[in-house]
């Protein structure tokens, strides 16, 4: 099903990025050769339009080391320290921090990991994206697992557009995702119940929660963005090439 009609893009995201010194949640993640957690930070700047996104970094300083982490080198976005020590207490210290700021309801919130790299443009297409009544949540990662594992084999979804990419409905994403501050509001507990008393966040189990009571998420098909995870990246890109250059957009 391609759906045609339209409400207006909001003009305005709001990004926050969780940092950390030590994550034992991606510590043992295979990466593509000249990974760097700082190399994703300067292709998130490169390819930010920044008349269209707002940072804040929150860094969790629980494994401090002696010298002090990137982010804290930049000067230009809000640097939010936090003592968690796991992913799971990171992200429920981001949303009582989001929650606090008492956005409008029609805020859109991007809750943003460390490890991802996004295609220049991904701002326009995110926003486009809450351009669909159907966005209830978006990701612009195409977890390329919904293309091989055999729990996938039979998946369904419903398709979109918009005026520069096609959409699908996916039934989970990561812990990196979109949505407008009415939904984070009208879901906060299911946000907190799969992240309370968790090294890691369950959010493959977090998003089946939410879709069972109705709520709509959107992929972008291809991905504008990837976890820097190469077994399991978005299609169509080849994202590690970020690592082997000195450019840092794609």
């Amino acid at each position: 099903m391609i759906f045609s009609k339209f409400k207006k893009a909001p003009s305005k995201i709001q990004v926050f990025v969780r940092h950390c010194h030590y994550s034992g949640a991606s510590a043992h993640k295979r990466r593509s050769p000249g990974f760097s957690h700082e190399k994703c930070h300067e292709n998130l700047m490169a390819t930010a339009d920044l008349s269209k996104v707002d940072f804040t970094f929150l860094l969790d300083t629980h494994f401090a080391k002696d010298e002090p982490h990137f982010i804290e080198k930049q000067t230009q976005f809000p640097v939010v320290k936090i003592n968690a020590g796991c992913e799971g207490k990171s992200f429920l210290a981001l949303l009582d921090y989001v929650i606090e700021k008492q956005y409008t309801n029609d805020t859109v919130l991007y809750f943003l990991e460390d490890d991802y790299l996004h295609r220049e443009g991904w701002a326009d297409i995110l926003l486009e994206g809450f351009s669909l009544p159907q966005a209830d949540y978006i990701t612009l990662f195409d977890h390329r697992d919904k293309y091989f594992l055999e729990m996938y084999e039979n998946l369904q979804a419903r398709l979109f557009h918009t005026a520069s990419t096609h959409w699908r409905t996916t039934p989970s994403t990561t812990n990196t995702y979109a949505m407008r501050m009415k939904s984070l509001k009208k879901h906060l507990e299911i946000h907190r119940r799969f992240s309370i008393d968790r090294q890691i966040s369950s959010d493959h189990e977090k998003f089946l929660a939410l879709g069972k009571l109705g709520a709509v998420l959107l992929s972008s098909i291809p991905g504008w963005s990837t976890h820097a995870e190469p077994e399991f990246s978005s299609p169509c890109h080849d994202w590690g090439s970020l690592f082997c250059t000195e450019s840092v957009t794609l």
